[in-house]
């Protein structure tokens, strides 16, 4: 009886873990991991507002990710790749005028909080050396 009191004991600490991870960590908010008994209050996105990030070209050696938040109000800018680098993201409008520069380094990550409605170009470079560029579309 001992054993299985101690093996029960021990799932049902398992389980406290896992659900304090869960929300300790963020993915119950996110939508990622949202178990039955967690319980979150998620503010539904604004359809009329959207961001769309499309990608022209990517390096493989560096994984950049430009992606806008749930509620597609902002977007995030971060790069893992090379240790100790530097990488500068440019955003510009539709008639070449810089809107946005950043420098963030290797697994670091940064908001862009400040697009207007429009479309946009962006570049990644590292060095001198562009590694990524694509378009953002904010509705």
């Amino acid at each position: 009886m001992k054993t299985i009191y101690s093996a029960t004991l021990r799932s049902v600490s398992l389980a406290l873990v896992l659900v304090l991870f869960v929300h300790l960590s963020g993915f119950a908010s996110t939508g990622i991991i949202k178990p039955s008994f967690v319980s979150t209050s998620v503010e539904a996105p604004d359809p009329t507002h959207s961001i769309r990030v499309v990608t022209s070209l990517s390096s493989k050696q560096h994984k950049v990710r430009l992606f806008p938040d749930a509620h597609q109000k902002v977007l995030f800018f971060t790069v893992n790749g090379q240790e100790g680098k530097v990488y500068q993201l440019h955003v510009f409008d539709v008639d070449g005028n810089e809107v946005c520069a950043l420098q963030i380094h290797n697994r670091q990550t940064t908001v862009l909080t400040n697009l207007t409605e429009g479309n946009y170009l962006y570049q990644v470079f590292i060095d001198d050396e562009q590694i990524e560029n694509g378009q953002v579309t904010v509705r």
